[in-house]
């Protein structure tokens, strides 16, 4: 789970980072300390719903899940809400065939433990992958250069293998409400430049970035009620049909069902922490709701 190490470890990554005077460094901890109170403790963590989806007997399309608790679907109430189980049943009506559905993903995952994720997944011939990874990299410390210097190395392994690659980067710590200012705000600056770092690594190996922050942190920032779980940390089962909802466009391109799709072009920069602005939750899960 992302969350309670991360909120010591933001504390303390500003410290390094920032040259900090140590009154803030101490007021940045005790921000950590009482967030840590205020952040819940999640009832359900579901074991992942593996499987065939729209099974009719004909060989199935290989979709694998890899990386951390978003990855997984960590704040849902039930298996169904999950986002491989969404994203699967979506392209599995996007193919008009079935998809079997792989999770390698593991919760508290950092992008170091993606070599092992992605041993595993290999072995099993994935035509199509999707990868969360980023935000317990604070936990480690690791440089920014370095995370996405390894999340690189795994996507070009999955393409060597000849799966077709999206990654869903650092989501925008900065929504996350718990965290007190200005500790949510190194939060949020940590993410930005690990996310920016994430999408030019995933593309220049062969991947297809999606950028999480700048896609749906003002929604998260809208309507925190609605998309957080009750920890206030994950999202919920509608904060995770609207990542799929973004995400589901370059699956579906990857794996050629969409071959005209082209990527809209983002700022690197999230205005989450600027403003709220209108919703921007994209067409397929606002047409699930409905």
């Amino acid at each position: 789970m992302i969350g309670l190490r991360t909120l010591r470890a933001v504390a303390m990554t500003a410290a390094t980072l920032g040259g900090l005077s140590g009154a803030l460094v101490g007021l940045l901890s005790e921000q950590g300390r009482r967030a840590r109170i205020a952040i819940g403790v999640l009832e359900h963590l579901w074991p992942a719903p593996d499987g065939v989806y729209l099974d009719d007997g004909r060989d199935p399309l290989r979709f694998a899940v890899l990386g951390d608790s978003m990855a997984v679907g960590v704040g849902v109430t039930h298996p169904s809400q999950m986002p491989g189980v969404l994203l699967a049943q979506a392209l599995a009506e996007e193919a008009g065939r079935p998809v079997r559905l792989s999770t390698y993903a593991v919760s508290g995952s950092t992008t170091r433990d993606l070599v092992a994720q992605v041993d595993a997944a290999v072995r099993d011939a994935p035509q199509v992958a999707l990868v969360v990874i980023g935000a317990n990299d604070v936990t480690s410390r690791l440089g920014v250069r370095e995370s996405a210097a390894l999340l690189g190395e795994q996507v070009r392994r999955l393409r060597a293998a000849r799966c077709g690659v999206v990654v869903g980067t650092c989501p925008d710590l900065g929504t996350v409400r718990p965290i007190p200012q200005p500790l949510r705000f190194v939060g949020h600056q940590y993410s930005l430049r690990l996310a920016a770092a994430q999408t030019v690594e995933v593309k220049r190996a062969g991947g297809v970035p999606v950028s999480l922050g700048n896609l749906l942190a003002p929604e998260f920032m809208a309507r925190h009620a609605d998309m957080f779980s009750s920890d206030r940390f994950h999202p919920s089962a509608v904060g995770y049909e609207a990542a799929a909802g973004v995400l589901l466009a370059p699956l579906c391109q990857v794996a050629g069902l969409w071959p005209g799709w082209v990527a809209p072009a983002l700022p690197l920069r999230s205005a989450a922490a600027l403003a709220v602005r209108p919703s921007r939750v994209p067409w397929w899960p606002q047409r699930r709701h409905a």
